[in-house]
């Protein structure tokens, strides 16, 4: 008789939910018995139970009820395999996961001889007791490396008080933004290594967005999604960084929507890292923008003449080298930019001194310093290629952006995400975003009319290598 009631239930499933997910969350449900209003299932893990309780309770309700009556009740079984060795059947029961349910939480484990092997997206296997994953954190990226200063003072107490109490504090989550070379990667590091240092318990893990989204499309190719979802729902402190390359990305935001509510609501640690503010992010669906802002938004500035100073001064103690103080002021007085400029200076007036055998003196640097800003290129974004071709054709960025097929408007467009895949690091999906709201496939097209265009249009051809002249001016 259960087995006619499951098949039942899974009928109203499968018309209430889409196929991926009736087959991931549904497909290996067993059912046990049927003893009175009370149907018994087989889950393959708690995860399962967690999972169906937070997502689909009414929807198993309804349809248990339409089959048992108003007193239907559902009891999960969970196949476990501790430390290898058979015990007896026993009964737990599960706390309340904070909504009101129509199951009983009786929840009978047995083991199982032939438990699944552990999983890991990093192909590193683990167990369901204890995580032993790699973090994935560069040691190099730690506190006692932070220069601290008035641009990056709020962060650094931030994750200081986060590595105290990870999950256990008002910045749950911690999102941190700015431009880049500005130390993202390195603050969110440093928490991840702190907390391991305070807390060698805790399961850390640091992740490129980029990575996840491979991560989460190898798991659908291989049906391994329940898998993927029990992994990081695992992880005590989770730490992405560069979350703007999930701009567009919706089946991956709502993976990583269902993550971050099991980890927020289970007190887990949360830090994520972007190069714009939650409110700057295009591409991202408004629920995950609302979490964004759940915790503290931390921007971290372009460091200060104190701060340079700072910088440089551990740089050239770690290359070993000593510098004069009026070397060092010219340096931070000249290079205002990022961590990575101030550091790429001091590498190039090292460098430089050796290869001509000289002292590295105040008249040495500024040579050294003039002659990399000649040749250092222009830094060439999205926004500065879209205007300079709306100069070019007397246009505004409106027009430039605007939903028409008129002929110049639309080769304007094209030309615009042709010269952005060329001269910018900006991903397929990104150029498409900022310019016009369009998907990576549309910049593909426009890519290749273009090129079309220059082999059989010699006036377009003489426009747009016009319009690169200026690009590159």
């Amino acid at each position: 008789m259960h087995h006619k009631v499951w098949e039942n239930c899974l009928r109203v499933f499968k018309d209430n939910l889409d196929k991926s997910v009736y087959t991931y969350f549904f497909g290996r449900i067993k059912p046990i018995s049927v003893k009175g209003h009370v149907l018994t299932i087989e889950v393959p893990s708690q995860f399962y139970y967690d999972y169906l309780e937070a997502h689909y309770s009414e929807l198993l309700k309804m349809a248990l009820q339409r089959e048992l009556g108003a007193e239907a009740c559902l009891e999960y079984r969970i196949p476990i395999n501790p430390d290898n060795q058979r015990t007896k059947n026993h009964a737990i029961t599960l706390p309340p996961t904070g909504q009101e349910a129509y199951t009983n939480r009786s929840i009978d484990v047995f083991p199982q001889d032939n438990a699944p092997q552990d999983y890991s997206p990093f192909g590193v296997p683990g167990t369901l007791r204890r995580l032993n994953i790699d973090p994935q954190l560069n040691p190099a990226y730690s506190f006692s490396n932070f220069i601290e200063g008035d641009c990056n003072r709020l962060g650094r107490a931030a994750g200081l008080s986060i590595a105290e109490k990870p999950g256990n504090n008002t910045f749950n989550p911690l999102f941190i933004h700015s431009k880049p070379g500005l130390g993202k990667t390195h603050l969110a590091q440093a928490i991840g290594i702190q907390i391991k240092e305070w807390h060698p318990e805790k399961t850390v893990l640091y992740v490129n967005a980029s990575t996840f989204q491979d991560q989460f499309q190898t798991a659908k190719i291989k049906n391994e999604l329940i898998q993927f979802i029990h992994f990081y729902q695992l992880i005590d402190v989770l730490i992405i960084d560069d979350m703007e390359h999930l701009a567009n990305k919706v089946k991956t935001q709502k993976m990583f929507f269902d993550i971050f509510n099991y980890l927020q609501q289970s007190n887990k640690q949360i830090i994520m890292t972007s190069d714009k503010a939650p409110a700057e992010l295009e591409g991202m669906e408004d629920r995950l923008l609302s979490r964004f802002r759940w915790g503290l938004n931390v921007e971290l500035d372009t460091p200060d003449y104190e701060t340079r100073l700072k910088v440089l001064r551990q740089k050239a103690y770690k290359e070993g080298i000593a510098l004069s103080d009026e070397v060092f002021d010219y340096v931070a007085s000249n290079v205002t930019g990022n961590f990575r400029e101030l550091e790429g200076a001091i590498i190039s007036l090292i460098a430089n001194a050796t290869l001509v055998k000289q002292d590295i003196t105040p008249e040495f640097t500024k040579s050294v310093l003039e002659r990399l800003n000649r040749n250092r290129k222009q830094e060439i974004s999205i926004d500065y290629i879209k205007r300079v071709v709306c100069s070019y054709y007397n246009l505004s960025e409106e027009q430039l952006l605007a939903k028409t097929r008129k002929r110049e408007i639309v080769q304007a467009r094209y030309l615009s995400m042709y010269f952005a895949k060329m001269f910018t690091k900006c991903s397929l999906t990104g150029i498409g975003t900022q310019i016009g709201k369009k998907d990576h496939a549309t910049v593909l097209y426009a890519c290749k009319t273009v090129n079309n265009l220059m082999a059989t249009d010699k006036q377009f051809r003489m426009q747009a290598e016009e319009i690169e002249k200026k690009i590159k001016h």
